[in-house]
This record gives structure tokens, sequence and C-alpha cells, in this order.
């Protein structure tokens, strides 16, 4: 581990201008020219070290080619080209090194780790350390969307692995690494009421806004902070006019959840309520999008080795669970050992002050270099 901190630390240079280079082709969801560039600019960076295919949607896979005896099993690094930002953020958050830190439009979510996961496995070749499994690098093009055309890929690479390393960034400016994340369910309450002129037939109408008020309140009670269930409704939308008796409204929920066991109950809660004003007519639609990440026994297998290689570097490694969600979720629902948040140490996701500690870029790459090996 020390030889391969030694190797980051000298070609920290190198890493940052590949950051540079990466945060610096804009590749914004949805736009087709500018992921299929950013899959380009990272399929010639890897093409001496590694064979890189493409698949529809632009989702890319790089399998590298390292030291060590024939190889049994593999090893997935699984990340994301697209970023929350529409072209043109470079003109008002360039990418800039300043205050020991660089920052820049999906340098922490995630670029930074894309280039340390191809910088630890150029360690891994000019060092010569022997890598008993295949590698390979899976980058999707939606996962800021809700990963839909990806999905199908992801879980199906993830079935070929034996453990899959999640470059999202970490957690928490100290580093930490995510063991487990909660599950995401979105949901849509739509109300169908009766229309009235609210001053001269008021009596003969039945609100919408009204009857959603009600669903409101129960919905929001299905939370259970000790469970790690939550069930937020952040979006509501009703009524025509003032003066009208609303004829419709509708609210947006979202749930999180540890436990798919909590997923389900939420669910079928959800799909039993029942109008108060029955001149109201409830329809509810939605489900899971994104199933949690629980922390299972070879989950904590995986952080034991992280944390134990850490430590031979000098380094302290934490555990925490979030709330967020990645494609991580969907390689540990499958029950392929994940980890995840081993990318950029820093703050900021889809936020203006989006950035990476420059001293933590030397002791990320060698982690993940020395999980690779170990693995």
């Amino acid at each position: 581990m020390q030889e391969l901190l030694a190797w980051a630390r000298s070609r920290q240079a190198a890493a940052v201008e590949l950051i540079r280079r990466l945060v610096e082709c804009e590749s914004p969801s949805g736009d087709e020219a500018a992921l299929r560039r950013m899959g380009e600019l990272v399929a010639d960076e890897v093409s001496p070290i590694a064979r890189v295919r493409f698949f529809r949607g632009g989702h890319l896979r790089c399998d590298f080619k390292l030291p060590g005896r024939p190889k049994e099993g593999r090893v997935l690094g699984l990340g994301h080209i697209d970023t929350v930002w529409p072209m043109g953020t470079l003109k008002t958050m360039p990418f800039r090194k300043r205050d020991g830190r660089l920052w820049g439009p999906g340098v922490f979510d995630m670029k930074s780790g894309i280039a340390f996961f191809i910088m630890a496995v150029r360690a891994l070749r000019e060092l010569d350390a022997p890598v008993r499994r295949r590698v390979s690098l899976l980058l999707v093009t939606d996962e800021e969307t809700g990963s839909h055309s990806s999905r199908p890929l992801t879980e199906k690479e993830a079935l070929a692995s034996d453990a899959v390393l999640v470059l999202e960034p970490a957690f928490g400016p100290e580093g930490r690494l995510k063991t487990a994340r909660k599950g995401v369910a979105h949901y849509r309450i739509a109300v169908h009421g009766r229309a009235a002129h609210s001053g001269i037939d008021f009596e003969a109408g039945g609100s919408a806004v009204v009857e959603l008020s009600h669903q409101i309140v129960r919905v929001a009670a299905l939370t259970d902070l000790g469970r790690g269930l939550t069930v937020n409704p952040g979006l509501v939308r009703g009524g025509s006019r003032v003066n009208v008796v609303a004829p419709y409204a509708e609210a947006e929920i979202d749930v999180r959840f540890r436990r798919a066991s909590d997923g389900r109950r939420a669910a079928r809660k959800l799909a039993r309520l029942r109008p108060v004003d029955r001149r109201c007519r409830l329809e509810i639609t939605g489900g899971v999008n994104r199933p949690p990440m629980e922390r299972t026994r070879e989950v904590a297998r995986l952080f034991r080795l992280a944390r134990r290689r850490a430590a031979e570097i000098g380094i302290g490694l934490d555990e925490a669970e979030t709330g967020g969600a990645s494609d991580g979720n969907f390689t540990g629902a499958l029950g392929i050992p994940t980890l995840d948040g081993l990318g950029g140490v820093g703050e900021g996701a889809h936020a203006p002050h989006e950035s990476i500690f420059i001293a933590r870029i030397a002791d990320r790459t060698a982690l993940l270099a020395g999980l690779i090996a170990a693995l």
C-alpha cells in the first residue's frame, strides 16, 4: 500500500489534469452529443490499457489489461458520466484550482471518481502488482435521471462480478464510505373532485384540494424515523380558479426506506387510501425507483477490507448510511457485495460550490488500487 501511495503522490499532477479534462467536457443528462463526447474521451484515455465496448444509450464498459496469473472472477467499477449541470455551466463555474480544492461542475459527482479508478489501474500496471480478478469499469449515461435505460445493463454486469466498487463521492469531508443506501419510491396521488361555483353553488362541489389535504396528512403519518422510513409529500398542485370548487388536485410523494420490506409496506398502505369525501375519487400511481442497498455481511466484510487497506497508509476510514441513491442500489439489491462512496472527498454535489480536496486524491487512488489487488 505504501508503494501504491507513493506512486499516486508522484502522479498527482497527472490525476489533476485528467480530472480537468473530464470536468471541462460537459456532459449533462439527456444531451446525447455531449455524453458521446464524454464517453469517447474516457475511451481514448484508457485505450492503451483496456478494451472498450459501447452499448445502446452511450453506456460503456472498459475491460482492463492487468498483471497477474489467469484471472478468476471480476471486480466491477461502477459510475456515471452524466451530470445535473446544463451545457454552458463552465462559463459561470469554470474548472479551477484554489484553496486546496478542485472546483467545477461534476468534479465531485462524480468525474473525480472516474479519474481515481483509471489512475488506480495505471498504478497496478506500472508497479506490476498482481491482480487475481478481471477488472472492468462500467460507466452509464443516465444515472442522474433514474437509470431507466442503463439499469438492465448494470444488473447484468453486476451479476457477472464478484464485487462492485461504486465511484460516487465519499460521505462527508472525512471521506466515509457508504455501506448502505435507502431505497427510493415515487408516487402520485391524483384527486378527481366535482367542480362548482364557490359562491352560487358551493354545496354541489366536491373539492379535490380539501380531499388531497386529508390524504397528505395520512401519507405524512406513515413516516417512521426509527425504522429509517420517510414519506415526503414534496409537490402539491390543484384547483383551477379561486372562485371554483377544485375539480382536480395532485401530490407527488417521495418515499425513502432502509429495508425492502418497509418499501413494500408503505406501498400497500398507499394503495389502501380511500377518499374522505365520497364525491372525490383517488388515483394512485408510481412505485419503487431504486431498491435499498442494505448493509449485508458481505458488504461489511468488504468495508473491513477497505479499512485495513486504508490503515496501511495511515488513513482512518469510517462508514455511513445515506438517504441518497445510486446505481449501487441496484447491484446491492442483487446480493453482489457493493461498496459505495469510493470517489472524491469534498462537498457540494449538485451545488455551485461543488469541489474536492486535492490532498485526498492520492490516498483515494491508492485505496482503490489496493482494494482491487486484494479482491
